[in-house]
């Protein structure tokens, strides 16, 4: 894929490489700094579900990279033929993870370019494909830096913030969304600290919240999840950002398991809770959070830490990926378009006609 310039002191987890997709695979930092290649969209599939690449924006570029090379990878001159081929490509990476609605967004603009331009040859097809997503790639960092300056304004001076999961320039094309705010929030002369929930039981927090951060001289102090009520009683925290797997119509946000025990200690001690999430991670077709489909991963992820045992065997476990936070307890919800407060459903419908 020409044309994508690469920064090397801008964090990015997906790049271009002599006609391979790279990804930096999530799974071995923050130790290890890994790019694995990728050339086919079963590769990519994979990479998707076994959470190579994680962050619902990631996924969606990633889904848009796997588009193309299926497309590209399609042996055929006939129209009909492809377009038969293509939905079959969309089916397997539709199945890799089913919560963050970014992975059907891409899918969807994906076929939706491929459908409006049924009169071109399957060649024209594919180069046009490619183009497209290079262009969901290269939007997803602009709109996280847009995104971040309508939130820096939420983040006083002095701050200290604490975050769940990793919503960063990891969990998206670059820059990041609830940590593009606080970037963006620094950019602009603010001093900010941020406490950041270890996430168990993947330890997102830990491995890659962390690790941004660091690498971008932001100061932040690793915590258990835990902790976070009792430093709330403290007064040692000031205010709440996370981000987004899917947002229904009314304002309820999935977002990585337990976000939503934040955000309720969060409303426990007056304290704002901001979700940071791009226009692509709304689902406008649900009316509200209890339609979002919850992922359940492998059991092992909560009985072991790599090889190392941690519960007794055959004990049962459930994992859900997931969870729920009712609007109620979301002070606002920040995009590239806009905030939201108040009244998210008629809020939320306002932004796509900006």
């Amino acid at each position: 894929m020409s044309g994508c310039q690469i920064d090397k002191n801008v964090i990015r987890p997906i790049r271009f490489f002599n006609g391979a997709c790279q990804m930096l695979d999530q799974r071995r930092l923050p130790t290890e700094e890994i790019w694995i290649n990728y050339t086919d969209y079963q590769g990519v599939a994979e990479a998707i579900r076994s959470m190579v690449v994680r962050g619902a924006p990631a996924i969606g570029v990633a889904a848009a990279i796997g588009t193309w090379f299926g497309a590209r990878d399609i042996e055929t001159e006939s129209s009909e033929v492809f377009f038969v081929e293509l939905e079959k490509v969309c089916e397997v990476l539709a199945a890799t993870r089913p919560t963050a609605v970014n992975l059907f967004w891409a899918l969807e603009r994906m076929k939706s370019f491929a459908h409006a331009n049924l009169d071109r040859s399957v060649l024209e097809l594919k180069i046009g494909l490619e183009y497209e997503a290079l262009a969901i790639t290269q939007e997803d960092e602009q709109l996280c830096i847009k995104l971040g300056r309508h939130g820096a304004g939420l983040i006083p001076d002095g701050a200290r913030v604490l975050t769940h999961c990793n919503a960063g320039a990891l969990a998206t094309a670059g820059y990041g969304t609830a940590l593009g705010v606080l970037r963006a929030a620094v950019a602009s002369g603010k001093k900010i600290s941020v406490l950041a929930d270890e996430t168990r039981p993947f330890m997102q927090g830990a491995r890659l919240t962390a690790w941004e951060l660091q690498k971008d001289n932001i100061p932040v102090t690793l915590i258990c999840d835990n902790m976070a009520g009792y430093l709330m009683s403290k007064g040692e925290i000031d205010c709440v950002i996370v981000g987004a797997d899917r947002i229904a119509s009314n304002g309820d946000v999935a977002n990585k398991i337990g976000t939503y025990t934040v955000a309720v200690l969060a409303r426990e001690h007056n304290l704002p809770f901001y979700v940071a999430a791009p226009l692509s991670t709304l689902d406008m077709s649900l009316t509200d959070g209890s339609q979002i489909p919850i992922e359940e991963r492998d059991a092992r992820e909560i009985t072991h830490v790599g090889d190392i045992q941690l519960a007794p065997s055959g004990v049962p476990v459930r994992n859900p990926a997931f969870d729920v936070t009712p609007a109620r307890f979301v002070t606002a919800i920040i995009t590239e378009a806009g905030v939201v407060e108040g009244d998210y459903s008629q809020g939320l419908a306002a932004l796509f006609n900006k």
